[in-house]
């Protein structure tokens, strides 16, 4: 046992540590601050004084609203950088989904006023026949939070791919099969065009079929499509594109004969905020 007059009880260490005592026993037992001593017999929890400090990080770093497994690796960090380097992390992030939540209250704003169609006007929507494509896919559940990542990720190890499959014959592009959110995993497509069919299925065989890799035969049909810049393609801009391209193919009296696509026909780590990266289409009759 450390010597009594080292010590504190949870009371006085949650006074000094500006914590309730529930909150002390919570972080005692996620492992974020344990007490330096415990009682046996009584289950009385003491503190020892040079933990009041890291106590008032914790509750510092919670009105940040930071998940506790992000505590643990600020508090447990080796030295005073890489627990600010760890925290500048964290915030960045939440500044990000702020500033994308921001976007979005604007966008629902829009909607709800009645003002959509003011939305709706800065995509120019056009439709353009493309022929039929063997194309090499993967194919995944996925919720919007891992959408950006696991596209990239995937479309590179299609592209790399391909090169065993008679190299690149078209832009790449993603199939959304259902609705991709926070609450519907989609299924999301990331799909290759390539040169040689039998050279793509000869590769989709050694892959063992890993992570839904698939080939198959894209039909020649018609597309709907509005093309938008770097910028538009984070969401919920992307959102208004989809449904301006929708709008669009009921005036026209077109209806869609397959899912909705995202086509990538530049270079996206190159491309400007404001240059053209992608078109947003629908299969259309």
């Amino acid at each position: 046992m450390v010597d009594d007059e080292e010590l504190l009880t949870i009371g006085a260490f949650a006074a000094r540590a500006r914590l309730s005592a529930r909150a002390l026993r919570l972080y005692d037992r996620l492992g974020l601050l344990a007490p330096a001593y415990v009682d046996e017999v009584s289950g009385y929890r003491y503190y020892r004084a040079d933990q009041v400090e890291p106590a008032r990080l914790v509750a510092l770093l919670r009105q940040l609203d930071m998940p506790l497994a992000l505590i643990a690796d600020v508090v447990e960090a080796p030295d005073g950088s890489t627990a600010a380097d760890r925290l500048a992390a964290y915030w960045a992030d939440v500044e990000a989904r702020l500033a994308g939540q921001r976007t979005l209250a604007e966008y629902l704003r829009g909607r709800l006023s009645g003002r959509s169609s003011e939305m709706y006007g800065k995509f120019v929507v056009e439709t353009v026949d493309v022929p039929a494509q063997i194309v090499i896919s993967e194919k995944r559940h996925t919720l919007a939070d891992e959408l950006p990542a696991w596209i990239g990720a995937s479309l590179g190890r299609l592209e790399q791919g391909a090169r065993e499959c008679g190299g690149l014959a078209g832009a790449p592009y993603v199939v959304y099969h259902s609705a991709v959110s926070m609450e519907s995993d989609g299924p999301a497509e990331s799909c290759v065009p390539v040169a040689d069919e039998a050279a793509a299925r000869a590769w989709v065989e050694k892959q063992g079929r890993a992570r839904g890799t698939a080939v198959q035969v894209e039909p020649a049909g018609r597309l709907a499509y509005t093309r938008v810049t770097k910028a538009q393609v984070a969401h919920p801009q992307i959102l208004a594109a989809f449904e301006a391209v929708e709008e669009w193919m009921a005036a026209q009296g077109l209806k869609p004969t397959g899912p909705c696509r995202e086509v990538y026909f530049a270079d996206w780590d190159a491309a400007g905020a404001e240059d053209p990266v992608c078109d947003v289409a629908f299969p259309v009759s």
